[in-house]
C-alpha cells in the first residue's frame, strides 16, 4: 500500500508517530508499506525490507516551515505510476485526496481522516457565537467537498465514533470506524518513577506533595493551550499544582505569554527518548488536554495505557477515552470547568487505572484486514 501522507514531517508529531508504527507493524502483517510524502527533494529512505519513505520535491508551508505540501499533481501521479500500489491511502482532507482520486490507476483508494478541519477551525471560531447547524451552513462548500471525496473513495476511515457520527450526519459516504491505539509495550503503569516525579516537581519549584500535571501536543491554536494554562492556574489556587507542557510549534510565543512569570508552569521541548517520555507520562498525576478537534487523541490514550488519569474536553475524540472511567470530562474551552475537573481528580487522590487499552497492532490488524477486503472486492 502507498500512504500519500501530506502531514508527514521528520520533525515529529502524531502523524510521524503513526507512520513509524505503520512501517514497523505493516510488514509483520504481510503488507509492503510506502509512505509517499512531500519534501525538499526526491529521496528514498529505507526502513526495512518492506517499508520505506519516498519524498518528492515540494514547497514548504509558509505558516510552518517544518511541513511541506504536494504542489505538483503530475509529479504525484508519476510517483504513483512508478510505485504501482495495490491500494492507495491518503490522510489529508484537502487537495491531495482530489489528486489521488484523479489518478487513473485502477486500484481501491482510502481516505483516512487524520484531521478534522471543521472542529479545528470553524467550530472553534464560531461556537461561542452560533449553533453548529448555522456554522455548517456557512461552511457548506467544505461539506460538499468532503461528500464529493467520499463518493470517489472506497472507504473513509475514522479513528473515533465522534468523528464518524459527524461525518455521517454531514452526508459523507463509505465511513468505517477503525480506532487507533498505542505502541504496544511502550506505555505501562510499571513505568511510574517516584524519583522522576520528585525531580520534575523540583524543576517547577514544588515539593513532592504537590500535584504534577502533564500536557502534550503541537503548539497550535486548536489545542487550546490558553484554556489549559488558565485552568491549571485557577485550580492551583486551591492546592499546589505544577504543569509541564511538552510541545513545539508556531504558537510558542502565545503559549509563553499565557504562562507569564508563573514558576510552576513550564514549556519543554518534546521528549524524543521514548522510554523517558513513557516514564514521564506514567509519573504524572494526570494528563490534561485542551484540544477538542482530536480525531483520536493519541496522547490521551498513551496516558491511559500508563495508568494515568486524564482531564479532557467534552467534545472531540478524547472524550471517548475518559468514558470508561479513566478520567474526567469538562466543558470545552472553559477554564473554570477545567479547574473544577482537576480539583475533582485531586480530591480523589489522583485515581490510577490498570493500563489496558487498544494497541496500534490491534489497529493495523483491523485496518489491513479491511484493506484486503477492498482489494479483493475491487479485483472481483
Amino acid at each position: 500500500m502507498v500512504d500519500v501522507c501530506a502531514f508527514y514531517t521528520p520533525h515529529g508529531g502524531g502523524v510521524k508517530t503513526y507512520v513509524e508504527q505503520k512501517m514497523a507493524i505493516g510488514p509483520e502483517l504481510g503488507a509492503e508499506i510506502v509512505i509517499l510524502a512531500p519534501g525538499d527533494r526526491y529521496e528514498v529512505i529505507e526502513r526495512g525490507p518492506r517499508a520505506r519513505i519516498v519524498t518528492i520535491p515540494s514547497p514548504r508551508l509558509i505558516v510552518d516551515k517544518r511541513y511541506w505540501y504536494f504542489g505538483d499533481k503530475a509529479a504525484l501521479h508519476a510517483a504513483l505510476d512508478e510505485l504501482q500500489p495495490d491500494l492507495v491511502e491518503v490522510g489529508s482532507p484537502w487537495r491531495s485526496p482530489s489528486w489521488v482520486a484523479e489518478w487513473p490507476g485502477k486500484v481501491p483508494r482510502s481516505l483516512f481522516m487524520h484531521a478534522d478541519p471543521m472542529t479545528a477551525y470553524a467550530y472553534r471560531w464560531f461556537d461561542p457565537l452560533l449553533p453548529r447547524s448555522t456554522t455548517d451552513r456557512l461552511f457548506a462548500p467544505y461539506w460538499r467537498h468532503i461528500r464529493g471525496l467520499s463518493r470517489q473513495f472506497d472507504s473513509v476511515i475514522c479513528a473515533s465514533k465522534d468523528l464518524q457520527d459527524r461525518l455521517v450526519g454531514g452526508g459523507v459516504e463509505h465511513t468505517n470506524l477503525i480506532p487507533m491505539g498505542v505502541e504496544a509495550g511502550a506505555f505501562s503503569p510499571a513505568n511510574r518513577d517516584p524519583a522522576l516525579r520528585a525531580k520534575l516537581l523540583a524543576e517547577l519549584g514544588l515539593p513532592e506533595s504537590a500535584g504534577l500535571l502533564l500536557t502534550i501536543g503541537r503548539l497550535s491554536a486548536e489545542k487550546r493551550w490558553s484554556v489549559v494554562i488558565e485552568g491549571v492556574k485557577r485550580a492551583s489556587r486551591e492546592r499546589p499544582l505544577g504543569l509541564i507542557l511538552l510541545g513545539e510549534g508556531r504558537e510558542k510565543p502565545q503559549v509563553l505569554r499565557a504562562i507569564g512569570n508563573n514558576p510552576h508552569i513550564r514549556l519543554f521541548e518534546p521528549v524524543r527518548d521514548r522510554p523517558r517520555f513513557a516514564a514521564m507520562v506514567a509519573s504524572a498525576d494526570a494528563v490534561v488536554q485542551g484540544g477538542d478537534a482530536e480525531t483520536f487523541g493519541l496522547a490521551t490514550a498513551e496516558a491511559l495505557a500508563s495508568g494515568t488519569p486524564v482531564v479532557v474536553p467534552d467534545k472531540g475524540a478524547a472524550t471517548e477515552h475518559a468514558a470508561g472511567g479513566g478520567g474526567v470530562v469538562y466543558k470545552s474551552a472553559d477554564p473554570d470547568a477545567l479547574a473544577s475537573a482537576i480539583g475533582d481528580l485531586a480530591d480523589r487522590n489522583w485515581p490510577r487505572g490498570n493500563g489496558r487499552v487498544t494497541t496500534m497492532r490491534d489497529h493495523f490488524e483491523q485496518l489491513f484486514a479491511h484493506y484486503r477486503g477492498l482489494i479483493a472486492a475491487h479485483k472481483a
